[in-house]
C-alpha cells in the first residue's frame, strides 16, 4: 500500500512586482488582510507545512503576516524567480529531510483552492512533477517531487522552473482542473479582487 507523501509548500514572495507599481504583497484586500496574507491563508489550508520565501532584509510582520510565519531567505531574489527558487530549494534539501515533494505557489494567488490543491496532492510522489491546467493553460501550484530538488537548487536566474519542466517532460503529470484560480494571479492593480 502506497504511503501518503509528505508535502511542503513554498509561497514565493521575494519578487518586487514592478508591473503593479508598488509592493503588491502589502496591498489590502476587502477583508483587511494583505494580498500575501490572503494567499498564505489559502496555501496553509492545503499545506500545513509551508514557508514564505522572502528577501533577506524582510520580516513577515512588515508584510502583514504573523511574526512566527516560517520563512526561507532568498538572497538572490534580484535575479528573478528562478534564483529565488534555487535559494529556497537549497534550504529545503537540508531543512526538510523527510518531505516527499514541494508545492511551488506564487505569493499573489489569493484565489487558491484547497480542493484543487487536494487533487494535485493526490498525484504527488518523489519522482513526479504535477502541474495544474485550466482551459488548457498551465498554472500553479506546481508540485516537484524530491528527485528534482537538486536540479531546482541549481537555478540562479530566469523565470522560474520553466527550463526544468521543459527538460523533464517525461515526469510531468498535467491535471486538468475546473478552477480558473490556478491561472489567476495579481500582476496589475486591475487584477485585484473586486
Amino acid at each position: 500500500m502506497r504511503s501518503e507523501p509528505t508535502l511542503v509548500a513554498l509561497i514565493m514572495a521575494a519578487g518586487v512586482g514592478r508591473r503593479f507599481g508598488s509592493d503588491k504583497r502589502r496591498q489590502p484586500l476587502a477583508d483587511g488582510r494583505t494580498l500575501l496574507a490572503t494567499t498564505l491563508a489559502a496555501a496553509a489550508a492545503a499545506y500545513p507545512r509551508h514557508y514564505v520565501v522572502l528577501r533577506p532584509d524582510e520580516t513577515p510582520a512588515a508584510l502583514g503576516l504573523a511574526p512566527n510565519t516560517p520563512v526561507l531567505s532568498a538572497p538572490a531574489a534580484a535575479h528573478g524567480l528562478g534564483a529565488s527558487l534555487g535559494d529556497a530549494f537549497r534550504q529545503l534539501l537540508t531543512g526538510e529531510p523527510d518531505a516527499t515533494a514541494a508545492a511551488v505557489i506564487l505569493g499573489d494567488m489569493p484565489w487558491l483552492s484547497a480542493a484543487s490543491c487536494a487533487q494535485l496532492n493526490a498525484r504527488a510522489s518523489a519522482t513526479a512533477i504535477v502541474v495544474p491546467s485550466h482551459a488548457g493553460q498551465r498554472g500553479h501550484p506546481v508540485i516537484f517531487g524530491r528527485h528534482w530538488w537538486p536540479e531546482l537548487a541549481q537555478l540562479k536566474t530566469g523565470e522560474g522552473a520553466r527550463a526544468v519542466l521543459a527538460r523533464r517532460q517525461h515526469a510531468v503529470q498535467t491535471v486538468e482542473l475546473d478552477d480558473p484560480g490556478v491561472r489567476r494571479d495579481v500582476d496589475r492593480p486591475q487584477d485585484l479582487p473586486g
